[in-house]
């Protein structure tokens, strides 16, 4: 049976990657992107099975909407591949407020927002799974990616803290 799979971020890099690898094996995919034109080749290729939908991850609202338009367009949402996100290089020090925000915005409020929203639909289908994109550098650090490493230790520190949350429920949480 094919999945029903919401993936953020999915208009390049590893969001489209994994896109087409799951549209490819059958899976239908909803995906995300700010700019919703930057999914038109996954529609020509895949018609149907993928779902492009308009989203910044910053917009709480906005996340909220965006799992209810997946849900009534597939009737069900199976995982949620918690990928937007950016990299913002520079030392700490040079780092502006705005661009601070931005990071943690997108990068940890991103994943908030999308787990708040999904967390229900999937205890009312009593199934689903989420994955957050996270990296290596929310274990470690390295020098000018400060807010990136911050914003990473703060999904990890979200998402085990999820995991426990959501532990009586069965694994929702990879």
């Amino acid at each position: 049976m094919s999945k029903i799979i919401l993936i953020t971020g999915a208009s390049r890099g590893f969001g489209k990657l994994w896109a087409k690898a799951l549209l490819k094996r059958g899976d239908k995919v909803a995906a995300t992107a700010r700019n919703i034109e930057d999914l038109n080749d996954l529609v020509s290729e895949f018609g149907n099975s993928v779902f492009p939908v308009k989203l910044n991850v910053d917009d709480r609202e906005a996340c909220f909407e965006a799992v209810q338009q997946v849900k009534a367009h597939f009737g069900r949402i199976d995982v949620l591949v918690n990928n937007a996100g950016f990299g913002l290089f520079g030392a700490i020090e040079e780092t502006t407020e705005q661009q601070a925000r931005a990071q943690m915005e997108t990068n940890f409020f991103g994943v908030l927002w999308l787990n708040q929203a999904i967390v229900p639909v999937m205890r009312a289908q009593n199934s689903g799974h989420i994955i957050q994109v996270s990296s290596f550098l929310g274990l470690i650090t390295l020098p000018v990616l400060g807010l990136y490493n911050a914003s990473k230790y703060a999904v990890n520190g979200l998402s085990e803290t999820l995991a426990t949350e959501v532990k009586a429920l069965g694994s929702m949480l990879a």
